[in-house]
């Protein structure tokens, strides 16, 4: 007697034709997925931004006064008018270099990378290597 082997109850075409509309389905939502978390990333690197230029400008105005009452009160002291700008710009300078790096350092902490998405595309790609088994 001859051994039947169990037929499948699919045949390959079928069962790669579900593969394929499953991959596909997969990669669809993977890059759903990417571009919802970039677009909240993006949103909160605006938000900085947008304290950044928002800050810059307020303290801009407050700074524009104080430097003139500044440079006002050194030279009713005696000190020239041009050593009392260059002073005072000198340390104003200082003051929004410091505010820049603040800045920027907040800007390099956020994670631009879509952690969520490369982790799922890891499981995806573990998932479509235990599918081809």
């Amino acid at each position: 007697m001859q051994q039947q082997q169990a037929k499948p109850d699919r045949s390959l075409g079928e069962l790669f034709g579900d593969l394929t509309r499953e991959t596909t389905t997969l990669v669809r939502q993977e890059v759903e997925l990417a571009k919802a978390e970039m677009t909240q990333k993006a949103s909160a690197v605006g938000k900085d931004i947008g304290f950044l230029a928002i800050g810059g400008a307020v303290a801009y105005a407050g700074l524009l006064a104080l430097v003139a009452a500044i440079i006002i009160l050194l030279a009713t002291i005696g000190v020239p008018w041009w050593l009392a700008a260059a002073l005072v710009g000198v340390i104003v300078a200082g003051i929004g270099y410091l505010l820049i790096q603040q800045g920027l350092t907040a800007l390099r902490r956020t994670n631009l990378v879509p952690s969520q998405t490369v982790q799922t595309l890891k499981e995806d790609a573990e998932w479509m290597k235990d599918q081809r088994q």
